[in-house]
């Protein structure tokens, strides 16, 4: 429902009387600087922690692996024992 005095404009249009704020645009630079310089620091560092990750990661399913089979043997011998 619309008052009379709207013509169809919303809250913001009826009450800011200034022009909508234009984006302002990052400038880009090419080459080093700071953040370039920590930038490659962090990248080097994050694919450390990939690495490290993904080795943890194989282990844990190797271990796991391991283990369910380890289990499986167990059962099947106690089972086989019962029913001889």
């Amino acid at each position: 429902m619309e008052s009379n005095g709207s013509y169809g404009t919303s809250w913001a249009d009826q009450w800011d009387y200034g022009p909508d704020p234009q984006p302002t645009e990052t400038s880009k630079t090419n080459g080093g600087g700071a953040k370039a310089k920590y930038s490659k620091k962090v990248e080097d560092g994050l694919s450390k922690t990939k690495a490290v990750a993904v080795t943890g990661v194989k282990k844990a399913k190797v271990g796991a692996s391991a283990g369910i089979k380890w289990i499986k043997e167990k059962c099947s011998k106690t089972t086989q024992k019962q029913s001889n």
